[in-house]
């Protein structure tokens, strides 16, 4: 049986409400918003290239925001020391580029579970805690404002590849 990505249930971010919910609101709407742009797909859909000369993909677009939530939730903010999620040999566009369509399955479950995780790493945590990397100093509250934005971005190449591979469009 082929694997098809699952439905997303999406929840609008609040309208009203404190800096944190408005934050974490605003990042499970764009979270669940890059999963339901996938919903129905098989993960040879997925890998497909649909807006040629570019190579992006919603698989590659998966795996790279699992990596981008490992990276800036767990590692940066929680200051884990974790293995790389793909083969640093295959350079630093392997997320993007080194897909394989009968791995869809695990990489999405993978995106699912970092955002779980990431969640789970700054459960309490201030907006204002802050952290260094590559010495430069953060605060949660910039993550989560870069997290927005970079699933906002990216949630806009998901709909122009959905709506190529298989003519669905909608926020």
């Amino acid at each position: 049986m082929t694997w098809t990505a699952p439905e997303a249930t999406r929840t609008h971010g609040p309208l009203t409400g404190g800096e944190r919910e408005t934050l974490t609101g605003f990042l499970a709407f764009y979270r669940a918003t890059l999963l339901q742009k996938c919903a129905g797909l098989t993960g040879q859909q997925l890998a497909d290239r649909t807006v040629p000369p570019s190579t992006l993909t919603l698989l590659g677009l998966v795996r790279h925001m699992a990596k981008v939530e490992r990276v800036w939730f767990r590692e940066g903010f929680a200051g884990l020391e974790l293995p790389p999620m793909y083969e640093p040999g295959k350079g630093k566009d392997a997320d993007f580029e080194d897909l394989d369509p009968a791995h869809a399955e695990h990489d999405y479950a993978r995106l699912v579970e970092e955002m779980r995780l990431a969640d789970e790493a700054v459960a309490g945590a201030s907006l204002d805690d802050v952290f260094t990397r590559r010495g430069t100093v953060y605060s949660l509250r910039l993550v989560h404002v870069h997290m927005i934005s970079e699933y906002a971005r990216h949630v806009g190449h998901a709909d122009l590849l959905r709506e190529r591979l298989d003519g669905v469009t909608g926020a």
